[in-house]
């Protein structure tokens, strides 16, 4: 289930405030930030996007 895309152009990285990119239409979904140096994978929990820092998978 991919998020509206007028939701994803007002959304943004809560620790970079850097754009998100959505990979809700995974197994696991959820959002991720597209800086280089962030990287946050923040997840999406039935349709609804959690924007927490610490709730947050950091990157590899």
């Amino acid at each position: 289930m991919a998020l509206e895309a007028g939701l994803l152009e007002i959304l943004a990285c809560p620790a970079c405030h850097s754009p998100l990119d959505d990979r809700s239409a995974a197994d696991s979904p959820e959002l991720v930030c597209t800086s280089d140096a962030c990287g946050l994978a923040y997840p999406v929990r039935d349709g609804i996007p959690v924007l927490l820092v610490d709730e947050a998978r950091r990157p590899a």
